[in-house]
């Protein structure tokens, strides 16, 4: 049996998973809501890496939180981005610093979080995260604060 359309996918794709590469990354322009402001929330339940000192599989929920200045992410690059990891030896800290400052220089978002659900490995879960704001927009959420206490 013959699966065409499958195999032109996958021959089309193998080399998404040969390294990181940020430059798949794309973006639009966050639609501007007439009130308040558009916070995003992404969760990519199927993460994968690759133990940089036992080459073992590592498995997470990456979480991805942010509030946009300009730009948004486009779901399919950031789905194409990540399938870089899969075959990466990263440590799990490394995997949502490195995810982080991609996602930072792409978007320059005023609030960005990235956080790894990984699976237990010697019993012991980790949960890293990695989390950016912009100055200005940290100085305006605390006077926002300040101004409602």
């Amino acid at each position: 049996m013959e699966l065409k359309a499958l195999q032109e996918s996958a021959d089309k794709n193998k080399y998404l998973y040969n390294k990181i590469n940020p430059e798949l990354l794309e973006k639009f322009e966050k639609p501007n809501p007439k009130y308040g402001s558009l916070k995003l929330h992404i969760e990519v339940p199927e993460f994968t890496c690759l133990c940089p000192m036992t080459g073992q599989p590592d498995f997470a929920k990456i979480i991805i939180d942010y509030v946009p200045n300009l730009w948004c992410v486009e779901s399919k690059s950031l789905k194409l981005y990540l399938m870089g990891y899969r075959n990466t030896g990263m440590f799990h800290e490394e995997c949502v610093t490195t995810i982080l400052n991609d996602l930072v220089v792409l978007l320059e978002p005023e609030y960005l979080e990235v956080k790894g659900e990984f699976a237990p490995r010697g019993g012991i879960p980790f949960h890293p995260t990695a989390s950016y704001i912009n100055s200005f927009y940290k100085d305006q959420t605390q006077d926002m604060v300040k101004n409602v206490s």
